[in-house]
């Protein structure tokens, strides 16, 4: 697909069809060139929505191609109704209720008696502030089919079997209402923004190798199907939009959309406007509504139009001025280091309650501080690469999503920064460390919902998650490491990979063995403690023991600091990974010994030189390995 998808080209008239026939081509093609046994499910989704802004109730119709790559006859699918989550009674509001941590933005603190309470913001929901979607009249190929509303989930007994390698359309209408902003969606969030259309469809669940990822909307996160969405959004004339996709009629909507040059003229009697878009390979499709937006556009990297919308605040607008060429360079650094943003269009929209990625944008607050507002920026667009093209499950696998992009995020920072640190990611270890010391780690494959707190969630997913491509850096090298992320991005893009991809990933370009790292560090909560045993003084030579005392196994790099300034290092190849790394600082002359192997407890091995004239040994003087206790790692005199 790479130098051949030119996604925003797709919709045109005169090459829709021989484009979209070439893409779905190149990408399946590429599917089968890697495994013979892989596929993936495919929709095309075209909907008409018309919103009423006076009681955020709206209606749809939608037409859904659903191409069945499986080798597997489907009986059933199942559509997501997320705005269900937002009821008293659903599992959200059970959620919210029973976990230790719930999420400040879903509780209320009240006061009984001496006490200060967090009360779910869900529970007193009214009438007309609850979400919802209901689904009428769904038929597939024209018959009606049996759909059953399960709280966020839909349930559907086809009319006839989809088999395999087979098309199927299904046809539905539905009404919705925009809940009162809790989580993600919803209507007048705490910046005054009127609309944030964040999963507010009902929306294919994904059927992959494993089977149906049905999950409810407890929490998080989020899996979708593949594929091509046109959309046509009816709303007051008043409103500018936002959101995935390119807007197909933009010299009819104005807004700052349109061509340089056009003067756009909506007549005085006309109440709505429609909004037509079009996006071609995504999994989801998000957007967001004020009257109050201002429309900004910085030209990106390869001709990319990256948008701005945001609350026309005079507190506020020079740090969203200031945010856009730093936005540019970020996009930049983020191609460099993985790999081109496939699209032609970005927008950083103001809304939502924090900051959460879609395809093609992001809804964040704005009303922070400039270093707030660009960070949250830079974790959100590097979602784009981490999700919404390397598009893995979330639910199942957020150290994939949330980790990644937070290297990539803390890489793209440091990068543009005034001044660069040499570690940049010290504070994913910082916060990994205070999880293990807390005894309340899980794996990191426990489900994104099952976990006992939030708090443990986030650092196992955002900073564990991290320290897997740190940690990595440290096993195969910087060079090696970056050369693994082009490779991931370019075999896996447009597609779903699991933790396995990223671990082949590495293989390939290294040549090493990685199992076993994938699996203590992504299946288990084994951790790292190498400590220096013993220094003692053997004649004309020093002998050093070291000893693992944690379960899971590394490599070792050491460094020797001589009291006349020198410096030495010494590197112990791990056995069952059966590579040896190149010498991270050439400047330094480094010693290869032999290989440690994991069952041996202590290593020793001689230094040419007295202990008198040694000043101090350190294991990992880069302090990429998680090491839990860094205090037995050097020694000094």
């Amino acid at each position: 697909m790479e130098g051949q998808f030119v996604l925003p080209f797709l919709f045109k008239s005169n090459m829709k069809k021989l484009l979209l026939v070439s893409i779905l081509s190149l990408s399946f093609g590429s599917l089968l060139a890697q495994n013979g046994t892989y596929w993936q499910q495919h929709v095309d989704y075209k909907m008409d929505v018309s919103m009423d802004v006076k009681t955020y109730q709206y209606k749809g119709k939608q037409e859904l191609v659903y191409t069945n790559n499986s080798p597997d006859t489907l009986r059933k699918v199942y559509y997501h109704l997320f705005n269900n989550a937002f009821q008293p009674g659903s599992e959200m509001d059970a959620r919210i209720q029973s976990i230790k941590d719930p999420d400040g933005r879903m509780v209320t603190k009240i006061k009984v008696g001496d006490k200060e309470v967090k009360e779910s913001r869900i529970k007193n929901l009214k009438p007309n502030e609850i979400g919802y979607l209901r689904i009428s009249n769904f038929k597939q190929d024209g018959a009606v089919a049996n759909a059953k509303e399960v709280g966020t989930i839909l349930e559907v007994t086809l009319a006839k079997p989809i088999l395999p390698n087979s098309k199927t359309t299904f046809t539905l209408d539905f009404d919705g209402q925009v809940p009162i902003q809790i989580r993600r969606s919803g209507r007048n969030n705490a910046e005054g923004v009127e609309l944030s259309m964040a999963q507010w469809y009902p929306k294919l669940a994904e059927f992959d190798f494993e089977g149906w990822h049905a999950d409810p909307y407890i929490a998080r996160e989020f899996h979708g199907v593949w594929g091509n969405f046109d959309v046509n959004i009816t709303i007051d004339k008043d409103y500018v939009l936002g959101g995935t996709g390119y807007l197909q009629n933009k010299n009819e909507i104005g807004h700052g959309y349109q061509d340089q040059g056009v003067v756009v003229s909506v007549p005085k009697k006309t109440k709505t406007l429609t909004w037509h878009f079009n996006a071609p390979m995504v999994h989801d499709f998000t957007w967001a509504a004020d009257k109050n937006y201002i429309h900004d556009i910085a030209k990106g990297p390869n001709g990319v139009d990256i948008h701005f919308l945001y609350k026309n605040n005079p507190k506020f607008v020079q740090n969203w001025k200031d945010l856009q060429p730093k936005t540019v360079q970020l996009m930049e650094i983020y191609n460099k280091t993985v790999g081109e943003y496939p699209y032609k269009q970005y927008s950083v929209i103001q809304g939502g309650d924090g900051g959460m990625e879609y395809a093609m944008c992001t809804l964040i607050l704005g009303q922070g501080s400039f270093e707030g507002l660009l960070g949250v920026t830079a974790h959100e667009m590097a979602h784009s690469w981490f999700q919404h093209v390397l598009a893995s499950n979330e639910s199942k696998h957020g150290w994939m999503d949330e980790g990644f992009t937070s290297f990539l995020e803390d890489f793209g920072l440091n990068e543009i920064a005034d001044k660069k640190v040499e570690n940049p990611f010290t504070g994913a270890y910082a916060g990994y460390f205070s999880m293990v010391n807390s005894g309340k780690e899980l794996p990191q494959g426990t489900h994104a919902d099952r976990f006992d707190e939030n708090r443990v969630y986030s650092i196992t997913s955002y900073s564990k998650g991290e320290l897997f491509l740190t940690q990595l850096m440290y096993l195969i090298g910087k060079e090696n490491l970056m050369k693994t992320l082009k490779k991931y991005y370019s075999d896996f893009k447009f597609k779903h990979p699991t933790p396995n991809d990223i671990k082949r990933s590495a293989e390939r370009i290294t040549g090493a063995n990685l199992d076993w790292y994938l699996t203590d560090w992504t299946q288990t909560t084994n951790t790292i403690d190498y400590a220096i045993n013993d220094v003692k003084e053997n004649t004309d030579k020093t002998t050093v023991t070291l000893g693992r005392i944690g379960r899971m196994p590394m490599p070792i790099d050491l460094l020797v600091e001589y009291t006349d300034g020198t410096t030495e290092s010494f590197y112990i190849p791990l056995r069952m990974m059966s590579f040896e790394k190149e010498n991270p600082n050439p400047a330094v002359k480094r010693t290869v010994l032999n290989d440690w192997a994991w069952a041996f407890p202590t290593y020793e091995l001689n230094i040419a030189k007295p202990k008198s004239s040694i000043k101090s040994i350190t294991i990992d003087p880069s302090t990429l390995m998680a090491d839990i206790k860094k205090e037995n790692n050097v020694f000094k005199q």
